[in-house]
């Protein structure tokens, strides 16, 4: 049994689909990126059903905000990282030298592209289930009210703007892959602070940027 089974507790029928959900384009033409696709409908839609039923005092406006908490690529990459699923990831040399098995971006795919595949060999109760269960740890940490939860942009300009430090300045400094399934990388600027993040989508990789920023500020605070 691979590992990842043990770890979620499920055994596939068609093991194909879990090498894929694991691969990354750079490794092969036969990658996780129609799974991550799938996997990020399957994680929101199961997290908003979860969060509706549970979290029912709460305002409609702060449902899409805890939402957003759950299925961040910071937080599931965190995921990630309890299921030790970066040393199970399929990249190609340039990749896998550039630390593509620890960074953020990637490790969130992967776990959007699990959820998927684990959907596909059995059905969507099966699905549930198993992301739940993921998820258990991170639901149950939700407050009562989202007022208190802001993205990384907007910590890191709050940040800023109290202490009279320059406010960030964010540039696309490289774009890749096909239309279907771009790759932004981002970089970040204050001051004498730089961060850069990679991400699915120009936003993922901003917050991702934003959030580094920040944690450097408050590291050399």
């Amino acid at each position: 049994m691979h590992p990842l089974e043990q770890a979620l507790n499920y055994r596939f029928t068609d093991t194909a689909l879990l090498t894929r959900a694991l691969t990354h384009r750079s490794h092969s033409a036969k990658h996780n990126e129609r799974l991550e696709f799938l996997g990020d409908a399957l994680l929101e839609t199961i997290s908003s059903i979860w969060i509706y039923q549970n979290r029912r005092d709460v305002p409609e406006g702060d449902l899409t905000r805890l939402r957003a908490t759950i299925v961040s690529g910071e937080n599931l990459a965190a995921i990630a990282r309890r299921l030790n699923l970066g040393q199970h990831l399929h990249l190609g040399s340039g990749e896998l030298k550039s630390g593509g098995a620890r960074r953020n971006s990637i490790l969130a795919d992967a776990v959007e592209a699990l959820i998927a595949a684990v959907y596909l060999d059995s059905d969507y109760p099966t699905c549930e289930h198993i992301t739940l269960a993921l998820l258990k740890d991170d639901l149950s940490a939700l407050p009562q009210t989202a007022t208190r939860l802001k993205d990384a942009k907007t910590q890191l300009q709050e940040y800023l703007q109290g202490r009279g430090l320059p406010l960030p300045d964010y540039q696309i400094t490289e774009e890749s892959g096909p239309e279907h399934a771009r790759e932004f990388q981002i970089e970040a600027t204050s001051g004498d602070y730089r961060a850069i993040a990679h991400g699915s989508s120009r936003k993922k990789a901003e917050q991702q940027a934003a959030a580094d920023l920040l944690a450097q500020y408050q590291n050399h605070k």
